[in-house]
């Protein structure tokens, strides 16, 4: 039981902590065949997992099975059902023709604060002609840890999607404010030119070169964001490595003087790199957009209580308290809530013509 718990708890994904939790029922209860069911809510399973069958007999069995007999008589009351014989219970529909006879069943329904949300089968006991009382007692301590795993694993999907939903409205935000406009004044650059051009060729010449200069930032832009949308391999590589990576890129890129100073490379909590590594992402976007800086210096130190990053530039700088008109697109907020969200701190230090500096805290785990 032991090992089947930390099993679950080690994973973040549902189907997997279904395998997961399916292989260890069949082996704790000393059963042929086992199955863990999730409804959709419709009448069908959401995900069938099963453990014992091999996958030609699976495929011959044929689409998952419906939501009917001793399926949903365990995913109707919240009480566990044994028997000897599943084929004499008048709940009992009968199954294909391709699937293996079983006879001697325990079925348990899997509870979430109060609502059924799965529902364990299991068919067929090793050596014996039932399941026993003691069977079903592990089966149920199973089926508690089984609930908490479910759930944290779909509430952990969930917030991949919003951070997902939420990068997405970011990017329209960002094209919006800057490519769109950008293209715009392309458009009317263009139509100057072509109205200049037989009257006024000199003029139209200035127009060219304001036309190529625009479209030049649009594309300087877009680089921006398409770069953006390449996924940082944190887990993989750890926070130090890909933010070395994406320094990197920048430079060749945008051709900025930037210097990254590093004092600590030890791992972080996951969810603390994500956050600190798009915090840093964001405020050195500002840098590229916004400060017309010639360098940036970049100081990360990572001790066992917290991690700090200074973000300093030499550029144009502005007046903090005066830009609430500015937040949305500096990403201030969002940078200040990522922060507040790991139990850190973001400051912001700048002033006209002294550059700006963005100070970051935050602890090592959340």
């Amino acid at each position: 039981m032991s090992d089947a718990v930390l099993g679950i708890a080690a994973e973040l994904s549902v189907d997997r902590i279904l395998q997961t939790i399916v292989h260890a029922a069949r082996e704790l209860a000393g059963a042929r065949y086992a199955a863990i069911g999730v409804p959709d809510g419709e009448g069908g399973f959401a995900q069938f997992i099963t453990s014992g069958m091999t996958s030609q007999q699976w495929t011959a069995i044929g689409p998952l099975p419906r939501v009917h007999g001793m399926l949903g008589a365990m995913l109707e009351e919240a009480l566990p059902y044994r028997t000897p014989d599943v084929q004499q219970d008048p709940r009992f529909r009968g199954w294909p023709a391709t699937h293996p006879d079983m006879r001697s069943f325990l079925g348990l329904p899997i509870l979430a604060k109060g609502r059924i949300i799965g529902a364990f089968y299991l068919t067929d006991k090793k050596g014996a002609s039932e399941f026993s009382e003691a069977d079903q007692r592990l089966i149920e301590m199973l089926a508690t840890h089984a609930a908490i795993a479910i759930e944290n694993a779909r509430l952990y999907e969930r917030s991949r999607e919003l951070s997902v939903i939420e990068e997405r409205n970011r990017l329209a935000r960002d094209l919006h404010d800057s490519v769109s406009q950008t293209l715009f004044s392309v458009v009317l650059t263009a139509e100057a030119a072509a109205t200049l051009l037989p009257r006024d060729p000199a003029q139209a010449r200035e127009q060219v070169g304001r036309l190529q200069e625009l479209a030049r930032d649009a594309l300087q832009e877009l680089r921006s964001l398409i770069f953006e949308l390449r996924p940082a391999e944190l887990e993989a590589d750890g926070f130090v490595p890909t933010l070395r990576k994406h320094v990197d890129v920048l430079r060749r890129v945008y051709r900025l003087d930037i210097d990254l100073r590093v004092d600590g490379e030890q791992r972080l909590d996951g969810e603390v790199e994500r956050g600190i590594f798009r915090i840093v992402q964001e405020a050195l976007n500002n840098v590229i957009k916004h400060a017309r800086a010639n360098s940036v210096r970049i100081d990360l130190r990572i001790s066992p209580p917290r991690a700090s990053v200074l973000v300093r530039d030499d550029g144009v700088g502005f007046e903090p308290e005066a830009a609430v008109g500015l937040s949305g697109r500096l990403g201030l907020t969002s940078m200040r809530e990522r922060a507040e969200a790991l139990g850190g701190s973001l400051r912001i230090e700048s002033r006209p013509g002294a550059g700006t500096t963005v100070c970051l805290e935050v602890p090592r785990a959340r």
